[in-house]
């Protein structure tokens, strides 16, 4: 049973879920623009724009909170010092979704999710 549970569950357990909500996440923060399901972009939003608040806020325990959810030294360095500065003036709403329509194979919806200018 599920009690208590946030979130979807993706169709996988929870440590796989995870790993690809962090996959997700490195990928969007990396790339700046990624295609992936509806459901799956709902998840990594709050993930990536809490992410973003830490950059902004820029202290050492920030850092590693970042370094913590991400595991990737070279993209906590790259969202502390190209990319939250970028929002600086911003109160959130870092990302936006836009919807593109069923996937061909299993009709599953498929959306841009990509980090505001």
């Amino acid at each position: 049973m599920r009690h208590a549970k946030k979130g979807r569950a993706l169709g996988t357990d929870a440590s796989h879920t995870r790993a690809m909500l962090r996959s997700l996440a490195a990928a969007v923060l990396t790339n700046e623009r990624i295609k992936t399901t509806e459901a799956r972009a709902k998840e990594v939003r709050p993930l990536v724009e809490n992410i973003i608040t830490w950059g902004k806020r820029g202290d050492v325990h920030s850092r590693r909170l970042a370094l913590a959810e991400l595991g990737d030294r070279e993209l906590v360095h790259k969202v502390f010092a190209d990319i939250a500065p970028r929002y600086a003036e911003r109160e959130g709403g870092y990302t936006r979704i836009l919807k593109l329509g069923p996937r061909k194979g299993d009709a599953a919806p498929m959306v841009i999710l990509e980090l505001v200018d």
